[in-house]
Order: C-alpha cells, then sequence, then structure tokens
C-alpha cells in the first residue's frame, strides 16, 4: 500500500463523509450544534483514522486506528437510529447511508483480519 488514499475503504468512508454533510445540510438549523455537528464530525473520523491508521509504522498501531474507525462507524450508525427515530432527514437516504455503514464496518473487519492473518506464522 503506497498510501492511504489506495484503500478502498478510504475511498468509501470520503463518499460517506459526503453523503453525511448532505443529509445534514437539511436538517433543522436548531440541530446545527447538535445532531448535525456530531454526525459530520463522526463521519469525517472515519476516514480521517483510516489515514492515519496507513501513516502508522507497525500492524499494532494500524490495527488500533483501524478499531478507533470501527468505533466511529457504530457512533455514527447510533446517530442515524436517533435522527430516524426523531423524523431528521430522508428515511430512504437514512437507509441508503445506513447500507454504507454496513459495508464500511465490513470493509473495516475485513481489512483487520487480513492484517492479523498476515502477521500468523
Amino acid at each position: 500500500m503506497k498510501s492511504h488514499k489506495d484503500l478502498d475503504v478510504w475511498k468509501a468512508a470520503i463518499q460517506l463523509a459526503k453523503n453525511i454533510y448532505s443529509l445534514t445540510s437539511k436538517f433543522p438549523k436548531d440541530e446545527m450544534f447538535g445532531m448535525t455537528a456530531q454526525m459530520r464530525r463522526c463521519s469525517v473520523s472515519i476516514a480521517s483514522n483510516l489515514a492515519e491508521s496507513a501513516a502508522r509504522q507497525s500492524d499494532k498501531e494500524f490495527i488500533q486506528f483501524l478499531h478507533v474507525a470501527l468505533g466511529s462507524v457504530a457512533e455514527l450508525e447510533t446517530q442515524l437510529i436517533i435522527a430516524g427515530e426523531v423524523s431528521l432527514g430522508d428515511p430512504s437516504v437514512l437507509r441508503s447511508i445506513d447500507e454504507d455503514l454496513i459495508r464500511i464496518r465490513q470493509m473495516l473487519r475485513g481489512l483487520v483480519n487480513s492484517v492479523k492473518a498476515s502477521k500468523s506464522p
């Protein structure tokens, strides 16, 4: 791997962040410092932790940041559920983003497993 930009999961996380920004731009203005800020920060965190993981020198550190990204996926998933429960956002858009999160989670887990397997004798 040359850089984090070579990772398909990083590319998917960038697209996810763009979709979250689009979704939250339609939220009520009184959510600007609530759900909007939380969801945006969380989506950016996924891609950012992937970038940071790729810059690490050891597999252990790489995996640690992948796990942080997985935590942000779970956090964003929870925020999407809450957004749906309080009628923020189009339900079909929320479902589509949730499907993207599922795919990103699978990709992250696959990457963690691949790195762990490459260390096994």
